[in-house]
């Protein structure tokens, strides 16, 4: 490891926007921690980047318990000796309508989605002791909606209001902390709520004409965490294709 280089954690990147993402700033020569819950994910996305060239190293930790985040976090400033950067991307999901929705449903949800970010955010400020950038994931969801979503959209608008409050108290720390916020996007865990006429109706939707994909959203996280977003903190930057601005 060279102690001049960038390293952060991104929880979630097993699979998805968070391989993704991972994939890219390593690209770009930062090092990266990979979390994710089941070892052999974790494990299949550090040799992807290994193989490329980037440095990677596995994080199999349950982020959604203030100690496992604390734990993953001391695993990167362990490895690397220092946390420049965290990407909250972790989530578990589950859509229902509000008579179904299941007391083991929301608190799954919570824990993952929500309360994994808030002890991201604590535990990154305390290890970020030069500064550093944090990006949490949000969602389209979370400023418009659709049935069976009452809890996710319910966590990924709280996740924007999370990112506000913490850039107010972490900027005289400097610490920026920025969202992206995703519409639909292909990945492995979102293919059971996925149909080809729910793609279709969104593509429609879309003023891009397209579904984004895992790489458009990894390289809206690497912007806000990168230099050219310097002095930009606070915000939710929507990688949505235009969805959320149109009238249907």
């Amino acid at each position: 490891m060279q102690p001049d280089r960038k390293s952060l954690l991104i929880t979630g990147a097993g699979h998805g926007i968070g391989k993704a993402t991972a994939r890219l700033m390593a690209k770009r020569g930062w090092i990266v921690g990979v979390n994710d819950l089941k070892e052999e994910f974790a494990n299949e996305a550090v040799e992807a980047i290994l193989a490329a060239g980037g440095e990677a190293f596995p994080v199999v930790e349950n982020v959604s318990t203030r100690e496992g985040v604390e734990a993953a976090i001391t695993a990167v400033v362990e490895k690397t000796g220092q946390l420049n950067g965290l990407v909250n991307n972790a989530a578990w999901v589950r859509y229902q309508t509000i008579p179904d929705i299941a007391p083991e449903t929301l608190d799954r949800m919570l824990q993952i989605g929500f309360s994994g970010v808030v002890w991201g955010i604590q535990a990154a400020a305390r290890a970020m002791a030069n500064g550093g950038t944090i990006v949490n994931v949000a969602s389209a969801a979370g400023f418009r909606s659709a049935p069976r979503s009452l809890v996710y959209s319910g966590i990924k608008a709280g996740v924007m209001g999370l990112t506000r409050a913490a850039a107010v108290e972490l900027g005289p720390q400097n610490i920026r902390v920025n969202a992206v916020a995703p519409s639909a996007v292909p990945t492995e865990g979102t293919a059971r709520h996925r149909s080809a006429e729910r793609d279709a109706k969104r593509i429609s939707d879309t003023p891009l004409g397209r579904l984004g994909t895992v790489d458009d959203i990894a390289r809206a996280i690497g912007y806000l965490l990168g230099p050219e977003s310097d002095f930009i903190t606070g915000q939710v930057l929507s990688a949505d294709g235009g969805i959320g601005i149109a009238i249907n």
